[in-house]
């Protein structure tokens, strides 16, 4: 039997961390080191290669750059391996998830991004099991996870459902309105029926983004001018509009008068729940029907991280904002139910 390759990318992140025994402060560890750091890799039958970043990148400055940086290596190295590890920082994990998996079209291998809470060089860490179990999953056979995934303390998420919920917790990320895709315990049980169907075709990839998107969460109290300020934002194409429960926003006629001239002047506008789970449906209650019946898209149940990356790889591919906005309700790359 042909041994599995693995290959394993270092952006960045707490998980390649360790403490300086001189100075105490943390600094990025050698990852041909690797195996000293996570001994349990030697059991594995597999060849593992590393690519690191250089310099690494603190997961707060990740931009789209460096994802097109990861989608370029992956899409060079793809033939050669059977999956697909990506150490990342935690805190825009889940961004970097939703913007490669609209940049991977017909992706047929696992692409699995974690992380950890504490360096691996730590006691009581998280980064060995998240590690070890992220490269098992990746060189898995049965089933073959053909997704962009992010794995957490013992659970497998669609990489584009996922979102950061806890920065001291090791359950660092929920999946509220999508099931689990595999859970880990003394044996790794994976929910086959909620895994993309492996598909035959030739693999893809889209580099071109466009960050032209903005973002607006409702408050209470929100002004006319702090509004205006968003909506006249010098080249934006596209606002994500997190908005009240399934979808709700102020009946103002200032607000909506303005949104209404945003859409006008070319301005796409996503409505997103700024709930941790459920759903928009605009039109439902009477603060959405205004928003539905000026144009304001409704996002489903996509998270605003996926909305943002969804944007961004629509406005790259240069297309209408009609066929944009035609495109945003339906789910492109299971990140959502279709609208």
């Amino acid at each position: 039997m042909q041994m599995k390759k693995i290959l394993l990318i270092y952006t960045g992140g707490t998980i390649g961390m360790m403490k300086d025994p001189e100075t105490g402060s943390l600094k990025s560890f050698n990852f041909e080191e690797l195996s000293k750091q996570a001994p349990e890799l030697k059991r594995f039958a597999y060849a593992i290669d590393v690519h690191s970043f250089n310099p690494i990148i603190d997961s707060s400055n990740m931009q789209p750059e460096a994802w097109v940086r990861i989608a370029e290596l992956i899409f060079s190295a793809y033939d050669a391996y059977d999956g697909f590890v990506i150490l990342h920082g935690s805190d825009t994990m889940a961004y970097t998830a939703s913007a490669l998996s609209f940049m991977f079209e017909d992706l047929a291998k696992p692409v699995v991004l974690t992380g950890s809470q504490l360096p691996v060089g730590e006691i009581r860490t998280d980064a060995r099991e998240n590690l070890v179990t992220a490269i098992e999953i990746a060189a898995s056979d049965h089933p073959i996870i053909p997704e962009v995934c992010i794995y957490f303390d013992y659970k497998l998420y669609r990489g584009n459902r996922a979102s950061k919920y806890n920065s001291v917790k090791f359950e660092a990320f929920q999946s509220v309105n999508y099931p689990a895709l595999a859970e880990a315990g003394v044996h790794i049980r994976y929910n086959t029926e909620f895994i993309m169907p492996v598909n035959k075709n030739k693999l893809q990839i889209h580099t071109k983004l466009d960050p032209s998107v903005g973002l607006l969460k409702l408050f209470p109290g929100i002004t006319e001018s702090f509004v205006q300020a968003i909506l006249k934002t010098p080249g934006m194409k596209a606002l994500v509009l997190e908005a009240f429960g399934s979808g709700n926003a102020p009946t103002d006629p200032w607000f909506i008068d303005a949104l209404q001239m945003a859409i006008e002047q070319g301005i796409i506008i996503y409505d997103v729940t700024q709930c941790g789970g459920g759903t928009v449906e605009l039109g439902l209650y009477e603060t959405s029907a205004s928003l539905k019946s000026i144009g304001v898209i409704g996002g489903s149940d996509i998270t605003t991280e996926s909305a943002i990356a969804k944007l961004m790889y629509l406005l790259g591919k240069g297309l209408s904002k009609q066929e944009i906005e035609a495109l945003l309700p339906q789910s492109l790359r299971g990140e959502m139910m279709n609208g």
